[in-house]
């Protein structure tokens, strides 16, 4: 089989659409150039994402602040992304937005095509405050595309093994988790490559690309939004754990070349495969809602403050 050559940005979007799409245009003349076949870009790259991440209780006046801070709502097959998917004609392109359902906004992602839409998906986990912005998702489904089968996560949702496992057993080959992942709140540090919320980015990516055998596609936001300062570091992990191509903590386009049909064959071959040698029927804690152990209605924990 031939090599699929991915692409995955790490670069900066605000509210500026016309900008926005300008940027998407000119990476994808780059991914082009390299001659890509899928582009990854970040979460929110259609009008930018949230100008800040709270929590807890928000007078009325404070939500409606913040609801008018939202980047815009866009339809799932308005202009916008009619026009990416101009742009994309033959290659893949992954990207996020704030996605419109009548009065209800998520945080979502498309995989475009000249073809239209492929495949999307709404976020599921939601941190640190999302929840008084965005509605969540309720599922993951992996699709069928010209580039192999793909499935899409977003940011927080790399934290949570089980939602990469459920798009790896619905067969994707490639998972794409789009990001605009920050730098720690506190405990700050001069060097971005030190700071522990980029750390664990890295430690997500590759622990979740090795323990399910896929390629793993990470892209992220770049710059500064509002008060938050983003890590970078897109790049593409091996279905071993290997990465393949990063653009560290600068803004850059990370590109790589995978022969898919081969590396899964390698990494799933012998006596390693992690999905078949699963054993579903000891996990039963896996889908119990957070609790003491022994006490199954114990009261659920509040994780997000401990973030």
């Amino acid at each position: 089989m031939s090599e699929l050559t991915i692409s995955v940005a790490a670069a900066e979007f605000g509210r500026d659409m016309d900008e926005c799409l300008r940027t998407i245009a000119r990476l994808i003349d780059t991914a082009r150039e390299r001659g890509s076949g899928l582009l990854v870009l970040p979460e929110a790259c259609l009008g930018g994402y949230l100008p800040s991440l709270g929590g807890g209780e928000e007078s009325e006046q404070a939500r409606a602040r913040r609801l008018r801070s939202l980047p815009p709502a866009l339809d799932l097959d308005g202009p916008e992304l009619r026009r990416v998917a101009e742009l994309a004609g033959d290659l893949v392109v992954v990207l996020g937005f704030c996605e419109a359902d009548g009065p209800v906004r998520y945080n979502a992602a498309a995989a475009l095509h000249g073809d239209g839409v492929l495949g999307s998906y709404r976020k599921v986990h939601q941190p640190l405050g999302e929840n008084l912005c965005y509605s969540a998702g309720s599922e993951y489904r992996a699709f069928d595309t010209p580039v192999g089968r793909l499935g899409m996560q977003i940011c927080y949702d790399k934290a949570f093994p089980e939602a990469a496992r459920s798009l790896a057993l619905d067969g994707a080959q490639i998972i794409t988790s789009l990001s605009a992942w920050p730098t720690a709140r506190t405990a700050t540090v001069e060097r971005m490559e030190e700071d522990r919320w980029k750390q664990r980015f890295d430690i997500y990516d590759r622990a979740r690309a090795v323990e399910n055998q896929v390629v793993w596609v990470a892209s992220n936001q770049a710059g500064t939004f509002g008060s938050l300062r983003f890590v970078c570091s897109a790049k593409v992990v091996g279905p071993g754990g290997e990465v393949l191509a990063d653009t560290g903590v600068e803004p850059g386009l990370a590109t790589a070349a995978v022969d898919l049909e081969a590396a899964l064959a390698q990494a799933r071959g012998g006596g390693m495969y992690n999905l078949r040698d699963r054993r579903p029927e000891l996990y039963h804690r896996v889908v119990q809602r957070h609790g003491v152990v022994g006490q199954p209605d114990a009261p659920e924990v509040d994780l997000v403050g401990s973030l």
